[in-house]
């Protein structure tokens, strides 16, 4: 059963700007936190030391003001990708509560992430990251609705078939 959702209460249910989760899940994986980091020290670096170059003139303000915000990326990053990601989401016309059950549950290998290296021989491997996805199948009512896929985590262990499941539904 589908049970629609006007603005006023997708506002409530999808803010604006991040939440603490989310800027969690934003915040990425130790690699992208060094790739974060790294930018933010050498942006900061640089602009402070063009900042110190401009001997108190109209552009001093200017530099130090790029020189704090280049050391707070870190911070801002990824609340900037979460808010954009929720606005992405506002952008769908039509919300809906989708009330129904998982008629099914599977996983999948997928992979994310593929690169190469070079072996003890000095040839070229492709080396690829696989993840666990877990896909579900959901109907209600009237029958079979669709599908949906999500990184499998340990608490996803608790899902099987037969369950209740209610989730948000957008469409243009």
């Amino acid at each position: 059963m589908l049970i629609p959702i006007n603005n006023n209460q997708i506002s409530r249910l999808i803010p604006s700007v991040a939440t603490g989760g989310q800027f969690k899940y934003a915040l990425g994986n130790p690699r992208k936190i060094l790739q974060r980091l790294i930018i933010s020290s050498i942006g900061g670096v640089i602009t402070f030391l063009i900042s110190v170059s401009q001997d108190r003139n109209q552009t001093y303000s200017l530099w130090l003001l790029l020189c704090v915000m280049f050391f707070l990326y870190i911070l801002w990053g990824p609340i900037v990708e979460a808010s954009r990601k929720n606005l992405k989401f506002k952008q769908y016309k039509f919300f809906s509560i989708f009330d129904g059950i998982i008629s099914d549950i599977y996983q999948i290998e997928k992979v994310e992430e593929t690169r190469e290296q070079t072996n003890k021989y000095g040839r070229l491997e492709l080396i690829e990251n696989k993840r666990s996805w877990l896909v579900l199948e959901l109907e209600d009512d009237d029958g079979y609705l669709s599908k949906i896929s999500f990184p499998m985590e340990n608490k996803h262990s608790l899902l099987d078939k037969g369950l209740k499941i209610r989730c948000i539904v957008s469409s243009n």
